[in-house]
């Protein structure tokens, strides 16, 4: 029995542990937060490709059950006039469930046959000819067969396994917020533009989103105040219910700022370590995160099954698979989509959202991306 450790108990890692426990491996996930993430972005799933491996898994009904549902979004002017929509389909896909629903229910699946350590993160890996040593923040060192990194865009798993974070991650120019504000922003969900700043209320990333252009920030990710101060000083000056907004955020508990990135990384494997998710295919609010993370925790465990102990063979035949399929991964940049640098792009964009042809094409294209890989019959 292969003893495998996960780094990261947000999506990717819960599915990979609900396979590799399906395959008789002995699982353990270990999570710097205290717990499972409740609430979160809307998350979605795109095309028979992605509801298949729902299915497999046995969660399909269950992620029906608690998805939100597209929600239609009207983008106004500085007056509140409505100036186009920005319809739910499109940004919800064909199942659209908040993130943290959706780890609750990975989480649930796997919590009696795997183990899961939280408040805790790698310090340190080594391989040997037998195995991975692993240093933790707080518990005893460990060895395990092989170590996954399932931990993000931001990930601990590559930068110890394979180098600095500089080396991979590609910053494209924005940065992105969510946070949970409370106040009385309309019953209509709506989004704002001025030239390279978005803000919006009430659609399904979360009560309050931002996406705004930036060159790169130094800040601590943990540190909701400083996060706060960037989003005021970022958004000073802005019309519409902005400047509510962002009093609302002073006065906001949780807060998530990060930048728009894209992983560039020519290998998912390094001996005994592997990548999986945004870790070593992120595209930040590219659309595909998450349904990337499902299915390439099914290909990797399958292939795991499949080497029967032969992890090369096993890596390489996920890298071999996965290379083609994450591909748009490496493309686009939802940055100057979501906000655009001038006003004559504004309206060209919100053009866009008033054509019926361009947003079926559109919805089409991310279909066919989210169904080009063959799923095996592991």
């Amino acid at each position: 029995m292969r003893n495998v450790l996960i780094s990261g108990a947000g999506i990717g890692g819960p599915a990979l542990a609900y396979w590799l426990a399906r395959y008789g491996c002995k699982v353990t996930v270990v999570e710097k937060a205290p717990a499972i993430r409740p609430g979160g972005q809307a998350v979605d799933f795109k095309g028979p490709t992605h509801l298949t491996v729902l299915s497999r898994m046995g969660i399909l009904d269950d992620v029906r059950r608690l998805q939100t549902g597209g929600t239609d979004q009207e983008i106004v002017d500085a007056t509140g006039r409505k100036l186009a929509v920005l319809p739910g389909e499109f940004t919800g896909g064909a199942l659209e469930i908040k993130r943290g629903d959706l780890a609750g229910i990975l989480y649930d699946r796997t919590a009696a046959d795997c183990e899961y350590v939280f408040g805790d993160s790698i310090t340190s890996l080594t391989e040997t000819p037998g195995g991975v040593q692993v240093t933790f923040e707080r518990a005893a060192p460990r060895t395990f067969d092989l170590v996954v990194g399932a931990d993000g865009i931001h990930s601990n798993v590559r930068r110890l396994a394979f180098g600095p974070e500089s080396n991979y991650v590609r910053h494209l120019g924005y940065y992105y917020a969510l946070v949970d504000v409370e106040g009385d922003f309309g019953t209509v969900p709506q989004m704002y533009n001025e030239p390279g700043r978005l803000v919006a209320t009430g659609g399904p990333k979360a009560p309050a989103f931002f996406v705004f252009a930036s060159g790169e920030l130094t800040y601590d990710r943990y540190d909701s105040g400083q996060q706060k101060e960037i989003l005021a000083r970022a958004y000073q000056g802005m019309g519409w219910q902005t400047p509510r907004i962002i009093e609302a955020v002073r006065r906001a508990g949780n807060v998530y700022l990060d930048s728009i990135s894209q992983v560039r990384i020519d290998r998912y494997a390094q001996g005994r370590v592997a990548l999986l998710g945004d870790a070593g295919y992120g595209n930040t609010l590219g659309g595909f995160g998450s349904g990337l993370a499902m299915v390439g925790a099914y290909v990797l465990a399958g292939e795991l099954a499949a080497a029967v102990g032969d992890h090369r063979a096993a890596f390489a035949e996920y890298e071999r698979q996965f290379k083609q399929y994450a591909k748009i991964a490496k493309n686009g940049n939802a940055g100057p989509f979501l906000a655009p640098a001038t006003p004559s792009r504004i309206r060209m964009r919100n053009r866009m959202f008033r054509s019926s042809f361009l947003m079926g094409l559109m919805t089409k294209m991310g279909d066919k991306f989210a169904t080009d890989i063959a799923l095996k019959a592991y």
